[in-house]
Order: C-alpha cells, then structure tokens, then sequence
C-alpha cells in the first residue's frame, strides 16, 4: 500500500514538471501531423493531415481518419523504374473521379427509366427483358450476353485509363481521359477553351458532382432495394395525402 502510495506520488511530481502544451495529433495511418485547418470542419480540433495542401480542386480539407498520408503511389512505383508515379494524393484523387463519374452514370440510370420510359424488347432478348423501371429488378431480367457488353466497355475504359496512368506518370492530371481540354493531343468536339481560373473551377463543379452522386446513388440503390419500387413510383407516393390523416397526426392540413 505504502509503495502504490509512493508511487502515484512520483506520477504527480512528474506531472508538475510536464509542458502543459498539447503536442499535435497525428494520423493513425501513417503518422502525419494534423496542423492544418480544416475548412470542412472548423470545428475539429485538430484540422486535417498536412498532405491536403489546397492545391486540389475541390480539396477543402476534409479527411478525418487520415487517408491521404497513406503511401498510395508505393503500391503501383516500378521496383525498377521509381518515382514515375503519380503522388500519393493524386492517386486517391484519381480513385475518387473514377467512382464519382460511375456514380453519376449510376444517378441517371436509377431516374432515366421512370421520367423518359423502358426501350423495347424482342424475341431474343425477350419482350420484358428491359421493361423494369427498378434498375435492381431489371438487372435480375436483363440478358447475361448485355452485361457483358457492359462489362467489355468498362474494362475498355479502363484499360485506356491505366494506359494513361502509365504513359503520363507524376505530370498525369487525375482523370484526364485525353477528352475535352488539357495538354497534349485529345479530343475536343466541342472546341472547350476555358480560361486556367475557368478551367479549375470547372474541376471543382465536377468533383462536387462527384462526391454528391456517390452519396446519391448509395440512398438510390437502398431505398430502390428496400421498397422494390422504381425512384418515379417513390416519389409519386410522396405527394399524395395520406389514405387516413390520423396517421400524419394534425399537421397536416386536408389536400396536402
């Protein structure tokens, strides 16, 4: 008792010598320092990672958990050939255009069925076949020979993408397909020619639009498999007075 005593008495003499400055928190991942302020969260103590510089689009520092000190461009660095990676911040980047722009593609083919109607079907494919304005019950109907058509552009895609990746190295601008504007020969139907101030914050719309369809198309998908209903069918059942009003309680005035 007396050495416990003893003990807990040296624990606070210690203490009393002990800096009372808080020492800067650091990311579980990879032990970067969290000095930075957090534009998304100004109310975090400790900001975010000192990798979120500011210089991408849409970066408003906004990383909790610490993800972007993480030593991406070391997974995919040739053993032979280092350093012609792109940073480990752009890698990320490049990961979350890539599941941004599926997800809006995604959006629009949860709404594209119930506003604009289902394509006809044949013999082969079967009449139904592409009747359901559920995208998840027309993916239990729609012939196997169609999702692998799908499946066979998307790796097309893809492919030319790490292609890319390959050939542009650390100078690659994340998600630069070679469409629209940038550097280098690419294809501009459109004849795009944005200023550079234009051009950045054109990025930053797209990467908005991105994180907001990866949230979107996660709801889309959970309500559409909990109701079984198609988006059009959902939301027309929200603007219709309910059968017995006693169940919206007296809030609700009669006709809404």
């Amino acid at each position: 008792m007396k050495l416990g005593l003893a003990f807990t008495s040296l624990i606070a003499s210690a203490s009393a010598f002990t800096s009372t400055q808080k020492a800067a928190s650091s990311s579980a991942l990879a032990g970067v320092p969290f000095d930075r302020p957090s534009a998304a969260l100004p109310f975090a103590e400790n900001g975010c990672p000192a990798t979120l510089d500011g210089s991408l689009p849409g970066d408003v520092g906004f990383d909790p958990v610490g993800f972007s000190t993480t030593p991406m461009a070391s997974f995919f660095d040739s053993k032979t050939d280092p350093g012609q990676s792109m940073s480990d911040l752009k890698w990320l980047r490049e990961a979350e255009i890539t599941h941004g722009r599926i997800a809006q593609l995604a959006v629009v083919g949860f709404i594209y069925p119930s506003v604009f109607g289902t394509f006809p079907g044949n013999e082969w494919t079967g009449i139904d076949a592409y009747s359901y304005k559920n995208p998840i019950e027309e993916l239990q109907h729609v012939p196997g020979e169609a999702v692998a058509q799908l499946v066979l552009v998307f790796s097309l895609i893809e492919f030319r993408r790490v292609s890319l990746i390959k050939k542009q190295g650390p100078d690659r601008m994340p998600g630069d397909l070679q469409l629209g504007q940038g550097p280098g020969p690419r294809f501009n139907p459109f004849g795009l020619d944005y200023t550079e101030e234009e051009f950045f914050e054109k990025q930053v719309q797209e990467i908005k639009h991105c994180r907001l369809a990866m949230l979107g198309v996660f709801g889309l998908y959970c309500q559409a498999l909990n109701s079984g209903l198609d988006i059009g069918s959902q939301l027309g059942g929200a603007f219709v007075a309910p059968e017995f009003r006693s169940k919206a309680g007296y809030f609700l005035p009669e006709g809404i």
